[in-house]
């Protein structure tokens, strides 16, 4: 993106509070014009009022001086409150736009990105344009005005000084910009670094993280490995601090040398016989041309924040601009009330290097059961993952109750396809709360009788707070077990038509692989399920068992007819089960 074009973006972040920051302009507008009083008064009372020793003009006039005083100062208040009121909502529509837009990514995305990463674009990123959203664009205004305001004053009062002042701000103009590229380059690197360690730390100060670096013995290189990250962060934070100081320095000196060297002209024409102005124009001007340093200064500081900033939007509009491979259609089909009929129609899929499933084609009615077995690789889960539309096909089309999946809404396909994956996912929450993620409107004796299908209400009544207790950190205060039966609470209370069983008792023990199949049981009565099986001891009672290799169909059956068949699935039934088959 060009910067014009980013430039151009960025204020129509600003555009539905235009009229907000309208108020805000006039009362920059107000606080400029009447804070330029202030000079032409002090002229007043040292070339009149003093002089003359009128001293109800000089008490006019100083009273003016300190009402003048008081309105900029109530004016600067005002806008205060109203540029930082927008900038915030500014600030949250962008983060609520960029937590929707990574919502609507493909799970393809989150695989091939770090979280911190992530977590940091929007809170690092974002949060790193706090002053420049916040306060940039009433500084620019602000400062513009003021400037604009003292240099047409100061014309008024004398055309030649005024272009003594300013001969030397098209050269400090430029050297601004030369600094704000600088900083926008080393914002970039900064940010990045960030991010990096951001990534870091979700990884490594996560349970998982803490307890694979304490068991391998990794944690002291953990911390190495921050402390390297983080020194060079240091360094980063030095350069983009000091870039262009100096020369900034040069600029503050040189505008705050300008009155000096006014009153040297002066008195060298003063002592020529011929003086340029009286003695009460020349306070007055060089009172102006103090007025004039600090918004100068500031309206070039902020132009190099600005540069600067520039390399957060850009971050930030990088992840706005990613285009979802999966999108929900412009017009979806109604599924109102799904049966539960799945249908695979020579369906292929790929990652983007050779080919996952190839030409899947068949059909699972309403109220079946089908149990997906083979090889470690053969494309057991991806075929589960289609179904709820987590990928989209390459080839062929799956449908439900003869709708294709991609001409649904996602929420009528939330509510068909229910997922239990092998690894349940808790949030650092109660135990009620994550059963109502399911279905926020669940009463308690709803989260009960879940609890009591999934066989986990006992031990759930059991803990200190019951359905209060905090899991802990992704449910670590939880057994396997327990997850897995908490998950199948939740999709009971979800209630879909459809359930996709992803190898959801492969780690367990024998008796709690049990425990959490009888809840499965009671779960899959009356829906289409699709299992995808590890052990093949939870799929005998399948009403098709499918054999993939290599991500095409092998075999397919009942138990008893593809172990009378005697190939593949027999073979891992053999392997898997060994006492089984020689019972059976």
């Amino acid at each position: 993106m060009q910067p014009p074009d980013q430039i151009r973006r960025i204020l129509r972040l600003f555009h539905p509070y235009r009229a907000k920051l309208g108020g805000v302009a006039a009362l920059v507008g107000l606080s400029a014009l009447v804070g330029l009083a202030s000079p032409f008064m002090l002229r007043e009372i040292l070339d009149v009022a003093l002089p003359q020793g009128r001293t109800g003009l000089l008490g006019l006039l100083a009273v003016g001086m300190i009402v003048v005083a008081a309105l900029t100062s109530s004016f600067g208040v005002l806008q205060t409150y109203i540029s930082t009121t927008v900038g915030q909502r500014v600030m949250h529509d962008l983060r609520s736009a960029v937590y929707a837009h990574l919502q609507r990514m493909p799970l393809a995305f989150f695989t091939g990105t770090r979280t911190g990463e992530v977590q940091s674009r929007i809170a690092n990123d974002i949060g790193g344009m706090q002053s420049t959203v916040t306060s940039t664009a009433t500084s620019l205004v602000s400062n513009f005005t003021t400037v604009l305001a003292t240099v047409v004053a100061m014309i008024a009062l004398d055309w030649r000084l005024t272009l003594v002042s300013l001969v030397m701000l098209p050269f400090f103009v430029w050297i601004s910009r030369r600094v704000g590229n600088e900083r926008r380059r080393i914002t970039g690197q900064r940010q990045r670094k960030l991010a990096g360690m951001s990534a870091i730390v979700e990884e490594s100060l996560s349970v998982s993280g803490i307890l694979l670096g304490r068991t391998m013995g990794r944690s002291p290189a953990l911390v190495a490995d921050f402390t390297r990250e983080s020194r060079e962060l240091v360094d980063l934070e030095l350069r983009a601090n000091m870039a262009g100081r100096w020369r900034q320095s040069i600029i503050q000196i040189v505008m705050s040398a300008m009155p000096a060297v006014v009153y040297f002209a002066a008195g060298l024409a003063a002592a020529s016989g011929t003086p340029l102005v009286s003695i009460g124009t020349l306070v007055a001007f060089t009172t102006l041309q103090t007025t004039l340093l600090r918004p100068t200064v500031m309206l070039l500081q902020t132009g190099v924040e600005v540069q600067s900033s520039m390399a957060l939007f850009h971050r930030v509009f990088e992840y706005l601009d990613l285009e979802p491979d999966i999108t929900e259609p412009a017009r979806p089909v109604s599924l109102r009330t799904a049966r539960g009929e799945v249908r695979f129609d020579h369906v292929g899929f790929s990652y983007g290097s050779g080919a996952v499933l190839e030409d899947i084609d068949l059909t699972v009615p309403a109220g079946t059961s089908l149990a997906v077995v083979g090889e470690t690789g053969s494309g057991k889960t991806t075929l589960g993952y289609l179904v709820a539309r987590l990928y989209d096909v390459a080839t062929g089309r799956i449908s439900i109750d003869g709708v294709d999946v991609r001409e649904l809404s996602f929420a009528d396909l939330a509510a068909a396809v229910g997922v239990v994956s092998q690894e349940t996912y808790l949030f650092h929450a109660s135990v009620a709360d994550n059963l109502r993620f399911a279905k926020p409107d669940a009463t308690d004796a709803e989260l009960e009788a879940a609890a009591r299908a999934a066989q986990i209400h006992e031990h759930i009544a059991g803990l200190p707070n019951g359905y209060d207790t905090t899991v802990g950190e992704r449910g670590y205060r939880f057994s396997g077990g327990e997850k897995q039966r908490l998950a199948v609470a939740r999709a009971i209370l979800r209630n879909p038509p459809i359930l996709v069983l992803d190898e959801a008792t492969s780690a367990l023990d024998t008796r709690t692989e049990h425990e959490v199949q009888a809840a499965i049981d009671a779960l899959a009565e009356g829906r289409t399920v699709l299992t995808i099986a590890h052990r093949l001891s939870t799929v005998r009672d399948a009403d098709q068992i499918l054999v993939l290799d290599d991500g095409r169909i092998a075999e397919r059956g009942t138990h008893a007819e593809l172990m009378e068949l005697g190939g593949r699935y027999a073979a891992l039934v053999t392997r898997d089960e060994p006492a089984t088959v020689a019972a059976a």
